[in-house]
């Protein structure tokens, strides 16, 4: 049976700046916008809550999870620190700038993502790699080497990235890497093993294909669904991008390389520098449309709708 449709209520909230998104199990959205800054709660219904208010200001909410226990993990790309808001509404601190730069310091997180038992796994930008955060604190490195940018795939140490900015865990753990500067899709093993799913490092474009036939334009947000597939917002392109498990790239909405702000059918709706994504389970996908200031909804039947920004559009 094909998956409902289910259209939302528009929230009226001012997003002059999202770059963050996530969805729930219970249908719950979380906004981080980097203008106001704040963190939103958008319910189902549309009621809209400001997370951690009166608690210390998260200046640049750029990546975004939340927990089974309802914690929502919020990146600081600018503080170098990992905060937590409690389900009571406190914030902490959970992981700060570490005195002396060593190969397990923040540098840059700009994406964060969970798994089942509670480990983060960040993408730490400027510092080109990807690292794990026990439920305890404890960081470590999965994959690149801190300050070595590159398009090596490999194991661990042996890989190099070229500023990994999405990052999303499947069912099975293995970790997604939208690889920016390279304009790359990559793979992580639970292992640490480094591999090209699709696109070519350094080659940036727009085409669908296999693997290597396929390019990207400086994509900066990934998803992934139960089934393994990713959901790419593929920033430069102005639009959403679908990559299976084998490595088959197809535009899923929008239309590469025209910028808009069009609701509608997939092939006809149009997007301005998607930043953030995610999916739920029931298929439908959320996009932090940040160039339209808004939030839009993709239904697994294609249609694009604007959910949630400053006025309906």
């Amino acid at each position: 049976m094909a998956a409902e449709t289910v259209q939302r209520p528009f929230a009226v909230v001012p997003l002059p700046n999202p770059r963050a998104v996530t969805v729930d199990p219970a249908g719950n959205l979380f906004v981080g916008d980097v203008a106001t800054p704040k963190v939103y709660k958008i319910t189902p219904s549309g009621q809209v809550t400001v997370l951690g208010a009166g608690g210390p200001t998260i200046a640049d909410p750029i990546g975004l999870a939340v927990g089974r226990d309802g914690t929502v993990l919020v990146s600081d790309a600018d503080a170098n620190t990992v905060y937590r808001i409690l389900p009571d509404g406190r914030v902490d601190a959970w992981v700060k700038p570490s005195p002396v730069p060593s190969d397990t310091s923040l540098s840059a997180p700009v994406a964060v993502a969970l798994d089942p038992e509670g480990n983060a796994f960040i993408a730490n930008n400027s510092g080109n790699t990807i690292l794990r955060i026990s439920p305890q604190g404890t960081v470590t490195v999965i994959a690149g080497k801190r300050g070595e940018a590159g398009a090596t795939d490999g194991a661990g140490a042996v890989a190099r990235f070229g500023k990994p900015r999405g990052i999303a865990l499947d069912g099975k753990g293995i970790l997604y890497v939208a690889d920016e500067q390279l304009s790359a899709i990559r793979k992580v093993t639970s292992a640490g093993t480094v591999t090209t799913l699709a696109g070519v490092s350094g080659a940036p474009g727009s085409a669908d294909g296999i693997g290597s036939a396929a390019h990207f334009g400086a994509p900066r947000a990934l998803a992934a669904d139960g089934a393994g597939n990713v959901y790419v917002a593929d920033t430069d392109n102005h639009v959403i991008r679908k990559v299976t498990p084998a490595g088959v790239v197809t535009t899923l909405a929008g239309r590469a390389g025209e910028r808009g702000k069009a609701d509608g059918p997939a092939g006809t709706a149009r997007f301005s520098e998607p930043r953030s994504i995610a999916v739920d389970a029931t298929g439908t996908i959320y996009v932090a449309d940040t160039g339209n200031g808004a939030i839009r909804q993709i239904t697994p039947d294609g249609l694009v709708t604007t959910i949630a920004g400053a006025t309906k559009p």
